[in-house]
């Protein structure tokens, strides 16, 4: 098996719970994948999530309301195109998984397996929460892997991260029904103040553990934010029979 991470930058990953991974995919993959979507968003091609399905604090209140058919994900990327299948499997990814999982790598077919399509005016912002939310593994040691496919910063809806927010121990009271950190918690407060922005180019990766708390602002700018975002997990932690996670394959990549 390759060794593409260093031991520093596999204890990075294990403090601060992401690693980013700049230029890791080359920019006429990325163009591939990028066509893929701006077609399959115009001919909104099935499955897709839209932004009124999602529930959250400013989306469209239902399909028919302004921006409601706004696709916010296409979905099942990895049985969509080729393209999208040829990265989530690719060798130098499966190798640095390996690496951090230490074990064979499997992709879940059940969660994210999607393009984050963020739009300028509907675009809804994404709350302080954590993938493991709702998925179900005998332990929260899952990582998402996110592919930048253009430019993603504050000021189109990128990435924020509480560094080492994946090692907390929290109370239930700090959580919301949906799982998300609520804003009025005092100790919550103190938490977001620890936020950071991880700026991305197109080709940049980040890998982040399924317990890392995240967010994500509005889309401000102009131009649709894409991101290709699939999770991984190590062969000894597979999806508790009869739950969500077990409802689609896993895929065995080493």
């Amino acid at each position: 098996m390759e060794t593409l991470l260093s031991s520093a930058q596999i204890e990075d990953f294990r403090k601060d719970g992401y690693l980013l991974l700049k230029g890791f995919v080359p920019a006429d993959a990325c163009d591939d994948m990028l066509a893929v979507t701006r077609e399959h968003v115009q001919q909104a091609v099935a499955p897709l999530e839209y932004e009124a399905d999602v529930g959250y604090a400013g989306a469209p209140s239902s399909l028919d309301a302004p921006g409601g058919r706004t696709a916010r994900r296409l979905r099942a990327a990895w049985q969509r195109d080729d393209h999208f299948r040829a990265w989530a499997s690719n060798p130098r990814l499966v190798a640095a998984l390996h690496q951090l999982f230490k074990e064979p790598v499997c992709i879940t077919l059940s969660h994210h397996n999607c393009v984050m399509t963020k739009h300028p005016t509907f675009g809804t912002a994404t709350g302080w929460h954590r993938d493991i939310r709702y998925w179900s593994f005998p332990r929260n040691e899952l990582i998402s892997v996110w592919l930048a496919l253009g430019p993603e910063n504050a000021d189109n809806g990128g990435l924020k991260f509480i560094p080492g927010s994946h090692l907390l121990q929290l109370q239930p009271e700090q959580m919301d029904e949906l799982d998300f950190l609520r804003p009025e918690v005092a100790a919550n407060q103190a938490l977001f103040e620890q936020g950071i922005s991880v700026p991305l180019e197109k080709g940049d990766v980040v890998l982040f553990h399924s317990g890392l708390f995240h967010a994500a602002g509005k889309n401000n700018s102009a131009q649709i934010k894409s991101s290709v975002v699939f999770a991984y997990h190590g062969q000894s932690n597979p999806p508790v029979p009869g739950s969500r996670s077990a409802a689609s394959e896993d895929v065995l990549l080493d």
